[in-house]
């Protein structure tokens, strides 16, 4: 697990596992963003195992895919209800972490 800061609400990282997230419950992330269709690639945990225990940890999650289209108006915008909703900080993550900061640059003229 490789955890890159963008700012004080805000990191990413490419693909978690269920078994990754007491370390993430541990460094203080309060809420996970998903970039990553389901069944992207074989042995790719599935959200909503990931959220399942997120939730056991007290961590709140969203869902906002990103796929072979690229980042989408509809997943900005899922991107800032996610901002606007859960609690920070937050990771969001996808296989590699490009997803996860282009969509979250893609919210800042949105944003403010």
């Amino acid at each position: 697990m490789d955890i890159r800061e963008i700012n004080d609400e805000y990191s990413v990282s490419g693909q978690i596992t269920v078994e990754d997230l007491d370390a993430i419950a541990a460094m203080g992330f309060k809420s996970i963003v998903c970039h990553r269709p389901d069944h992207e690639e074989p042995g790719q945990p599935e959200f909503s195992a990931i959220a399942a225990r997120a939730s056991e940890l007290g961590i709140e999650t969203a869902h906002v895919p990103v796929g072979p289209m690229g980042v989408t108006v509809e997943a900005v915008q899922g991107m800032v209800d996610a901002l606007d909703e859960l609690p920070r900080p937050m990771l969001g993550y996808c296989r590699s972490g490009m997803r996860s900061t282009k969509t979250y640059e893609q919210t800042q003229h949105i944003r403010g």
